[in-house]
């Protein structure tokens, strides 16, 4: 039996000096990232409706965060939205695909924010003509995912990535342009396997090695040897706390881009291991290490 949606109480308007660039947004997945659009949208165009989908222990948080207007676990409330954001793991985002014509009635802006953008992009090639798919990429992750680490200024001053099809993606790109630029990212347009191979070593690599990383320490360690760490190891492996079943889909998706990715480290982790009684690769490797970190912009 479907699921009525619950309604928020209505919002107090409040003055705002742009008109919505989408009226009725709808948002699959309220964790971390789908939960800062909600939020962000909320505030920033408060006659528009946002409509989340997610199941009901994640509503409820919702509906007490006032993150949505209305909520459902049924995406049958889709019906009229003129955005939908797929913002659930990226597996579940592709076959969320599959069934959208079914439950959004108008013609619509699709897209989503998974961390990985070819397999999306290409199962996005089957939807009827009355979508307009573009994938999305911001890039204003943390270290702990969920609805309740969510906030508005998530976005703000980092990187939105948009990944529009081969004729640029038209009126829906400088729309999702426009949607991204007013929460606050910095929107940039990248070809999808570029996306990917980019993401592999800038994000990807980064969290695998950070969670093996501290499962090799803590097995050797045990419980009181990490009483005794500095601040290095608990800053190298902020990561470690993301969640598994977001990154085992991204590993599912872009292994293609991420296993070479490995390789790369393990033999210069190898070099470094037949380097030991020198030092001479070490002295190398930290002297190149730091005029990139230096690069780094945080």
């Amino acid at each position: 039996m479907t699921q009525l949606p619950v309604i928020q109480p209505v919002r107090p308007a409040k003055p705002s000096g742009e008109p919505p660039i989408f009226h009725k947004i709808g948002i699959v997945g309220l964790g971390l990232i789908g939960g800062s659009v909600a939020l962000a949208a909320r505030e920033i165009w408060p006659t528009s409706l946002v409509i989340g989908v997610d199941n009901k222990d994640v509503l409820e948080t919702a509906m007490r965060l006032h993150a949505i207007d209305v909520a459902a676990d049924d995406p049958v409330v889709l019906a009229e939205v003129d955005l939908v954001i797929l913002a659930a793991p990226v597996r579940t985002n592709i076959e969320l695909l599959k069934e959208l014509d079914d439950y959004v009635h108008q013609p619509a802006v699709v897209t989503d924010t998974g961390s990985t953008k070819s397999a999306v992009v290409e199962a996005a090639r089957a939807l009827p003509p009355k979508f307009t798919f573009i994938g999305g990429h911001p890039l204003g992750g943390g270290a702990k995912g969920g609805l309740e680490n969510a906030r508005p200024d998530l976005f703000k001053g980092r990187p939105w990535l948009l990944t529009p099809s081969g004729d640029g993606g038209g009126e829906a790109f400088e729309k999702l342009t426009a949607f991204a630029t007013a929460l606050g990212a910095v929107p940039r347009s990248l070809d999808p396997v570029a996306h990917d191979r980019l993401l592999a070593f800038l994000s990807h690599l980064p969290q695998l090695t950070a969670s093996a990383l501290m499962q090799v320490v803590g097995d050797a360690v045990g419980q009181e040897g990490l009483a005794l760490a500095g601040r290095g190891l608990a800053d190298t492996t902020r990561l470690a706390s993301s969640p598994a079943e977001i990154w085992r889909d991204i590993a599912a998706t872009n292994a293609d881009e991420i296993g070479p990715a490995l390789d790369v480290l393990i033999a210069m982790l190898q070099d470094l291991r037949r380097d030991l009684p020198t030092g001479d690769r070490l002295a190398d490797v930290f002297s190149s290490a730091a005029v990139w970190r230096r690069a780094l912009s945080v």
